[in-house]
């Protein structure tokens, strides 16, 4: 595999109809790709897919926006998908701790906080899962995915990326990714002297915010990423993302770097490899 997409959500009902198709699209690619969780039936969704699939593997956990009550919208599951609503699962690490035995779980996630869906009433809901999937990671020796999305509004002394930092500080001993990076250079800074890495998704190529946080961030600290279904990027904005898409992110990355790209897309499928000991 040439490419990596470290973050795609294969297992979610945006792909439900087209699934072999796109997979088939992605190894023509020689895309790899690494299907993400969001509770327990899409983390068993994501292991099904791995396991029939040579360049596909898997992470499982439980979203911070599915451990409290809330009503989504069509935005946030994708172009096609229909609105869910999160009914609050409690995380059960026998459940995932099962999952975790086949050998194409590569991570524990993606866990974190979110607090762009649910207010601070809901953190220690959060804290109490993410807490548990660490000490899942830590007792499995797998890296962690973490997800970290702040409010619309700015609330003094709240911020999802500090309180992300403050967690895995005080109770990781394995590696994470924070994945769609969206925090500061100096935030950033932060969680590389803990032995995290941070991803970026196609957002970077039209948001121009992103540009120098891009290019002060070490290449061998990054990864690339889609999140698909969502944010797909230039030039397929406006249709559903997917996986192959991430030479689209790797392209912008070492536009901005001014680098080479077989250079780029060589340094970022290394730091995948290292990261998830693939």
């Amino acid at each position: 595999m040439k490419w990596i997409d470290t973050h795609a959500h294969l297992n979610l009902q945006a792909f439900n109809d087209d699934l072999a198709s796109v997979v088939s699209r992605c190894a023509e690619e020689s895309v790899a790709v690494t299907n993400v969780g969001t509770k327990e039936s899409t983390s068993k969704r994501a292991v099904e897919i791995a396991e029939t699939h040579a360049n596909m593997y898997a992470i499982v956990g439980l979203h911070p926006i599915q451990t409290a009550p809330g009503i989504h919208d069509e935005d946030e599951v994708g172009e096609g998908a229909q609105p869910f609503t999160s009914r609050g699962e409690v995380f059960n690490p026998d459940f995932y701790r099962q999952l975790a035995t086949s050998k194409k779980v590569i991570g524990i996630g993606e866990c974190g906080f979110d607090y762009f869906h649910h207010d601070a009433s809901t953190r220690d809901i959060q804290e109490m899962a993410f807490v548990a999937q660490i000490e899942l990671a830590n007792e499995l020796g797998l890296p962690l995915m973490i997800h970290t999305r702040n409010a619309k509004e700015v609330v003094a002394g709240v911020d999802a990326y500090d309180d992300v930092y403050t967690v895995l500080k005080a109770n990781a001993k394995v590696p994470a990714n924070i994945h769609f990076y969206a925090g500061t250079y100096e935030q950033a800074k932060k969680f590389f002297d803990i032995g995290c890495t941070v991803s970026f998704t196609g957002v970077i190529t039209f948001a121009k915010m992103y540009e120098e946080l891009v290019k002060a961030i070490p290449l061998d600290l990054m990864h690339a990423e889609t999140d698909c279904p969502y944010v797909a990027p230039v030039p397929y904005r406006g249709t559903r993302a997917e996986p192959w898409h991430v030479m689209e992110v790797v392209k912008k990355i070492a536009s901005i770097k001014k680098l080479p790209l077989e250079e780029v897309a060589t340094e970022l499928r290394l730091n995948a490899q290292k990261l998830y000991r693939l």
